[in-house]
């Protein structure tokens, strides 16, 4: 049995996120950096819903569990934006979903991005995916030669393009980690664009949003930081992607790239330039999240982790209302992503809406 106490991520001690620190450096499948202490504690700083319980027994600190709470209802911290959650434990903790809810005081925790390992989860899980890694662990040479085994063609157009760019454009060069406010500002209006060109919701159309990325892109420390990547064009940015690393992980957030140059395909040039620049500063993996129906992600990926989402809901009256009220979108949800067919079709309606919104 663990004592469970809630606090505030600004209320955590020094000792506390040390041994946070800790439990992630000691296991590798929650090394991701969105479990970091560093990102519940940004978060905190933008949204005074977040909380962390902090679970101890007889031996110590047993793991933090980071959640947003709203009225009895949990979610993830961060998680419009989030692409990993769960309990950061010790090796060998277990825990009771059920009872772990109950000492937060929530009645229903939401998650869309469980990270692996996590048995207290398996029987609320609703869906399973397959997240696009790429293994840097071995250096650069060694992933480009397994790249060029297993996805040639990719390769081959990839770097023709690049050289087609250089010939009819510029010089092209690159740059792992920018301090440059302007063009991290650039980068966004980019997303933005592309959000809006897709039909899809823009992340950076919420002040939140902005405001935790840039405390996030200020943060560079060896456990933590974000990172922005650069491509450039006769030295004019042309394409970028901002994500979070931790000591081994980057994740692959925001990429986005200026449509005067589509047809260069510069974002795919740009991951290969990024990839290159973080084997070369020692990170072991970059983790481009799902991958299924972006052939890119595919194309990149040396192997598959899984994630899932799902929901946990206690036996009381609010969880049952908060079923009747979710549980149909869900499951419409959960129809469309599981057939391909159905998820292109909504995915070129999308597109087509989005194009005519933004004439």
């Amino acid at each position: 049995m663990y004592e469970v106490g809630v606090l505030r991520p600004g209320e955590l001690s020094t000792s506390e996120i040390d041994a946070w620190r800790d439990m992630q450096r000691g296991q590798s499948h929650l090394g991701n950096p969105f479990l970091s202490p560093d990102f519940t504690l940004a978060m905190g700083e933008v949204d005074r819903r977040v909380r962390v319980a902090v679970a101890r027994d007889d031996d110590g600190i047993a793991g933090f569990f980071p959640y947003e709470e709203r009225s009895g209802v949990g979610a993830a911290v961060g998680a419009w934006v989030s692409l990993c959650q769960g309990v950061v434990h010790r090796p060998g903790a277990s825990f009771d979903a059920a009872a772990l809810l109950r000492a937060c005081g929530l009645h229903v925790w939401e998650f869309g991005c469980l990270v692996a390992r996590q048995p207290w989860f398996d029987p609320y899980v609703t869906l399973t995916q397959d997240a696009a890694v790429l293994d840097l662990a071995d250096g650069w040479p060694a992933y480009l030669r397994e790249l060029r085994g297993r996805s040639p063609k990719f390769l081959k157009s990839t770097q023709y393009k690049e050289r087609k760019l250089g010939r009819d454009v510029g010089e092209v060069t690159s740059a792992f980690a920018v301090d440059s406010a302007e063009e991290f500002r650039l980068l966004r209006a980019w997303k933005s664009e592309q959000y809006r060109r897709n039909g899809r919701a823009d992340r950076f159309g919420r002040p939140w949003v902005v405001e935790l990325v840039e405390r996030l892109h200020a943060v560079d420390s060896k456990d933590f930081g974000g990172v922005l990547s650069m491509l450039y064009v006769g030295g004019t940015p042309v394409a970028g992607h901002f994500g979070l690393r931790s000591r081994t992980t980057l994740i692959g957030w925001f990429p986005a790239y200026d449509p005067r140059f589509a047809k260069y395909s510069p974002g795919l040039i740009q991951h290969l330039r990024m990839a290159e620049g973080a084997a070369e500063a020692g990170l072991e993996t970059i983790d481009l999240s799902v991958g299924a129906g972006y052939e890119y992600k595919e194309a990149l990926a040396s192997r598959s982790v899984p994630i899932s989402e799902g929901v946990v809901r206690r036996r009381t009256g609010r969880a049952g209302l908060h079923w009747a009220r979710t549980e149909p979108v869900r499951l419409a949800r959960r129809a469309v992503l599981g057939t391909p067919a159905i998820h292109r079709l909504a995915d070129r309606a999308l597109k087509t809406y989005g194009r005519r919104r933004s004439r």
